[in-house]
């Protein structure tokens, strides 16, 4: 009589170690956000942030080696997925002015569920380490270039009408940006539609066909 063969293992995940690590560096951050665009990163001490989460400063220390490692940890990922948000765009397949729209959509995606973390880098950014200032403000560059390339792509379809591509992706840029400043959750527009209408202003700006 043959025997069947056992079922094949699943692929093991990640290590609960891991997981958890993750959520507790996770917590510290949600609670230095709330804390730092509520009274400012001076104004902030490591020992309000553990307290706020019922736990003691070298719980913190355990995953952030200081304030400032804390502060570049809020600031850093929001460039990040801005720059992933174009970059995707530029690489996509279809006409310049469909992957211009869906960046610009992405982007302002990132920007309106990341508000607090925005103001927070605008409000501390002479707080940063300057290796962490310089690590952001490169991501920062390579977005400027990536969205000029993708609006230079489309001049040369004949899809953008516009003749200084690196000055209108710093104005696309700055309008996704600064709308920080005014989103409200909740407000007249969701969210879906009005990452789509700030995209359709910033094919007006590239002067799309």
């Amino acid at each position: 009589m043959a025997i069947s063969s056992p079922p094949a293992a699943a692929p093991p995940g990640p290590p609960i170690r891991e997981e958890l690590v993750a959520f507790k560096r996770e917590r510290i951050l949600e609670e230095a956000v709330v804390l730092f665009y509520a009274r400012g990163f001076t104004a902030t001490t490591l020992d309000d942030i553990a307290a706020a989460l019922g736990v003691t400063k070298p719980f913190i220390y355990t995953y952030f080696r200081s304030k400032t490692d804390l502060l570049a940890a809020i600031c850093k990922p929001t460039i990040e997925l801005s720059l992933d948000a174009v970059m995707r765009a530029a690489s996509a397949p279809g006409s310049p002015r469909a992957r211009l729209r869906q960046g610009v959509i992405d982007f302002a995606k990132v920007v309106l569920s990341r508000q607090a973390n925005i103001a927070i880098f605008f409000r501390e950014e002479k707080s940063l380490h300057p290796t962490a200032l310089a690590e952001i403000n490169g991501l920062r560059k390579r977005f400027d270039r990536a969205l000029s390339s993708l609006l230079a792509e489309g001049v040369a379809a004949g899809e953008f009408h516009l003749g200084d591509t690196a000055l209108a992706s710093l104005a696309i840029g700055g309008m996704i940006s600064w709308a920080y400043t005014w989103h409200r959750p909740g407000g007249r527009l969701d969210l879906d539609p009005l990452c789509a209408q700030m995209a359709d202003f910033a094919l007006a700006m590239a002067g799309a066909a």
